[in-house]
């Protein structure tokens, strides 16, 4: 299907004839578009204008993925025990206040790299506990048999954002420095979250807590440990999440500094990515019907591999020529973001499908926790190795663990063979 088909498909689509469901969609696009800022120009913040090392790039990596291990586990029993909409208003609230902390310590000469981290670690937070609630609310907005199509078309936008975001973010760091171009993400927010209140479907009351809060975390960790094809998404995507992170800890120093990238540059290239998430969008039910969401998910393994192993073989002035460089980068970021959404959308509808709705909040927030576990150390050791070995180096020993995982997966586990 192409995607003009896709997208005229969707005018007779009965999901969005929901009302609740086009304004928690609508909200989603704002977030997606602001994050794409965030996501360039909080790390320029730190690599630009204050310098920062490999080791401290990936510091700040490893602390946005810290909140996964503190707060993971409580926040599935928070998210049980809580109405999640309101608990995702809160959380989306505190995140763009920290955002809007950056503009105000830049223009005071306040900020630092801890500054950048206290923000980051905020962000995170409001990821495990905004993003639980998220998913755990979709769920319950669409029903069960609605999350491919729903995942689906929240993939489709995250690509018109990936497409359009990174080219409009560069350009606005370029114009207005990266801490303020960070406004324009936290207005993003402010939107959203005055849509997301107008939303009327009412969850039902959470049931009384019967049990310890202890005692219902260890229940959810039982719960998914026991569980066969839990238990090996928790594995495959731990590792994944490990090399991911690493190079989320590299990849912007690699941009400006390695391949010489400027911020307007590295966002214009990026651009490929979204093209690659709306290759997936359209890729992902029929790949999901013809192998299966194991299947679905191994292919897209095998492309995020290809992105891994290609990104630390780019040159610098490829055939003389920066520009060349800088479509070759796009180029690789194109695989690495489609394979990411092939692998990652399939293993949430497929984790939503198996788990019961006593444990889904639960469920969420412990495959969060044993998943995402693993980024600090990936993060942080990224960050070490760039140090001793080079920005590209530190991404070669990324690429070969890409190379283990995924011959690891096909040969050794069962996952492509799991159809539902």
């Amino acid at each position: 299907m192409s995607p003009i088909a896709f997208f005229r498909q969707l005018r007779h689509d009965a999901q969005l004839r929901d009302a609740d469901f086009r304004r928690f969609w609508f909200s989603s696009i704002l977030t997606n578009f602001g994050a794409q800022i965030t996501l360039l120009a909080l790390p320029i913040c730190a690599a630009l204008l204050l310098h920062a090392t490999p080791a401290e790039m990936g510091t700040l990596a490893a602390i946005g993925a810290l909140p996964f291990l503190l707060f993971g586990l409580p926040t599935g029993v928070l998210l049980e025990r809580s109405r999640r909409l309101p608990v995702k208003l809160c959380s989306d609230a505190v995140v763009a206040l920290s955002l809007a902390s950056v503009p105000l310590a830049w223009w005071q000469g306040w900020l630092s790299i801890h500054w950048i981290y206290a923000v980051e670690f905020v962000i995170g937070t409001g990821y495990v506990v905004g993003g639980g609630a998220e998913q755990v609310f979709l769920t319950f907005l669409v029903g069960r048999q609605g999350l491919i199509d729903a995942q689906a078309k929240f993939g489709a936008t995250e690509s018109a954002s990936r497409l359009l975001g990174p080219g409009i973010a560069g350009l606005l760091v370029q114009a207005l420095g990266a801490p303020f171009a960070i406004l324009c993400n936290v207005a993003g927010f402010a939107t959203s979250i005055g849509n997301l209140k107008r939303i009327r479907k009412q969850e039902p009351a959470p049931h009384p807590p019967q049990s310890h809060l202890l005692r219902d975390m260890l229940d959810g960790l039982a719960f998914v440990w026991t569980h066969p094809t839990l238990r090996l998404l928790a594995w495959v995507s731990g590792c994944w999440h490990l090399l991911f992170y690493a190079y989320t800890a590299l990849y912007v120093l690699f941009a400006t500094r390695t391949l010489g990238l400027s911020p307007g540059m590295m966002g214009t290239a990026q651009m490929l990515g979204g093209v690659g998430i709306l290759a997936s969008s359209v890729l992902l039910k029929p790949l999901t019907r013809r192998f299966g969401a194991g299947g679905t998910i191994v292919i897209g393994l095998v492309a995020s591999m290809l992105g891994f192993v290609l990104m630390p073989l780019i040159p610098r002035d490829l055939f003389g020529s920066p520009a060349a460089s800088a479509v070759a980068y796009g180029i690789v970021v194109f695989w690495l973001d489609c394979g990411a959404q092939l692998f990652f959308l399939p293993y949430l509808a497929l984790r939503q499908r198996v788990t019961p709705d006593a444990f889904l909040g639960r469920m969420t927030s412990t495959m969060r926790f044993l998943t995402v576990a693993t980024a600090p150390v990936g993060a942080a050791g990224a960050g070490l190795l760039g140090q001793a070995f080079g920005v590209r180096g530190g991404l070669g020993f990324v690429a070969a663990g890409a190379i283990l995982l995924t011959l690891g997966t096909l040969f050794v586990t069962r996952l492509r063979h799991v159809k539902d």
